[in-house]
């Protein structure tokens, strides 16, 4: 059994010259979701956002709160939206490449 072998077995696996430049240009895609009705407005999802995706509307809701709007088309589906929400009022989510 050659060395090559091995390696490839173990997961160490080396990545040819073009292989690294395509893993390297491909971005992770997400969208966000927001259910402006049931915002009460605390800005967590705005001001946590490790993308800076979101902004606060100049719109109010049904409660008379402002809730968040997508300002850029850079979401990654991380969701760390959706796990501060106190209310349930956003969530985010992965999409595959051919689902954009």
């Amino acid at each position: 059994m050659s060395s090559d072998n091995a390696g490839a077995r173990n997961g160490d696996e080396k990545q040819g010259p073009g292989q690294e430049q395509a893993a390297a240009g491909k971005r992770k895609r997400g969208r966000v979701v927001i259910k402006a009705g049931l915002c009460k407005g605390c800005g967590f999802c705005v001001s946590f956002c490790p993308r800076h995706t979101l902004v606060m509307s100049g719109k109010l809701n049904d409660k008379g709160y402002h809730f968040p709007e997508v300002d850029k088309d850079n979401c990654t589906g991380c969701d760390l939206c959706g796990m501060l929400c106190p209310d349930f009022a956003i969530y985010g989510f992965r999409v595959a490449a051919g689902d954009e």
